[in-house]
């Protein structure tokens, strides 16, 4: 890069603002000093405030927001994803998981030691004294369980917004 391109560019990152304040007191402390950096700064001034004054944005003719309109209007529109997924294949996925889950409760209160709750001769149960440490130790079952929580939640989330929906279309 020559040291006149070097100039202007360091200058129109001083006007554009994009220059570190290092930079800024330097470029500042060289247009005070220097005739040359004065002369550029004050061009590129006038050429930055001439393209601000100077240039109009061109509205495109009613005729041509027309035209792209109707060639829109030509082309097939994909369907909305509720008419071409089959909702069979949802509901074996929910019961998939559904079932995955309950498997997974039935497996944890089988390994639970239930003998030390019921171990101090009092008849009523006390679950703090249950050991779920044999359940709960699992890094991958922990992690399973937190996945069908947040889909839970994804999958409560979109029920609430049909219901809304819904809603607000039987007040119009």
């Amino acid at each position: 890069m020559t040291p006149h391109q070097n100039i202007e560019s360091q200058i129109w990152e001083y006007i554009d603002g994009l220059s570190t304040p290092e930079e800024r007191k330097f470029i500042e402390q060289l247009l005070a000093t220097n005739a040359e950096w004065r002369a550029k700064y004050q061009e590129l001034l006038e050429f930055n405030s001439s393209l601000a004054d100077n240039i109009e944005l061109e509205e495109p003719s009613m005729r041509f927001s027309r035209n792209v309109m109707e060639a829109i209007a030509t082309h097939q529109i994909a369907p909305a994803a509720k008419t071409y997924i089959n909702k069979k294949i949802i509901y074996g996925i929910a019961g998939f998981l559904l079932s995955l889950i309950a498997g997974f409760l039935i497996y944890a209160f089988a390994q639970i030691d239930w003998s030390s709750a019921s171990s101090s001769g009092s008849s009523s149960f006390d679950l703090s004294r249950v050991d779920m440490s044999k359940v709960l130790s699992n890094n991958y079952i922990n992690s399973f369980m937190i996945m069908n929580v947040v889909l839970g939640l994804m999958l409560l989330d979109r029920y609430l917004a049909q219901q809304r929906r819904e809603w607000k279309k039987g007040d119009l």
